[in-house]
């Protein structure tokens, strides 16, 4: 089983949309049995709390089912326990790799380096835009998946 685990701030806006989707996409291609999901925060600021009510709308309004989850804080534990740790942007990168107390296993990645791109999913907590943070989880969960499949899954 593939564990992955989606990170951002606050855990209610990027990765929990990055949770949905990428479980929406596995479904879709009749792999929900070869992969374990979550999402977590870098930070305790939005400790359980349900998914942003943007977060929730655009979801919505594409068809694509919100997974149940409240915000949680990433632990050492994770890291022990996924096989990938993807941060939405440089900076949940660094705080997930202290967090983690390094990144031996290389499991740590930043969402759209998969689509060769060190570019941060945009937060749509400063800017209100979830259609912008959308189309981003896309482009980079797409990378991922192809990369993932590259992979032999």
């Amino acid at each position: 089983m593939i564990k992955v685990l989606f990170i951002c701030h606050g855990n209610i806006c990027r990765s929990t949309m990055a949770q949905s989707m990428f479980q929406n996409m596995v479904n879709k291609l009749g792999l929900s049995d070869r992969f374990f999901i979550d999402s977590a925060a870098t930070s305790r600021e939005e400790i359980g709390n349900t998914p942003h009510y943007g977060t929730v709308s655009k979801l919505r309004s594409v068809g694509i089912p919100l997974v149940p989850h409240r915000a949680r804080q990433m632990t050492q534990n994770d890291y022990e326990n996924f096989d990938y740790l993807i941060g939405m942007d440089s900076y949940n990168v660094s705080n997930m790799t202290r967090i983690a107390g390094g990144d031996p296993n290389h499991k740590i990645f930043q969402m759209l380096e998969f689509a060769g791109s060190r570019r941060s999913i945009a937060d749509p907590w400063y800017t209100d835009n979830f259609d912008e943070t959308y189309d981003d989880l896309k482009e980079g969960l797409e990378s991922f998946m192809e990369y993932l499949i590259s992979e032999g899954i």
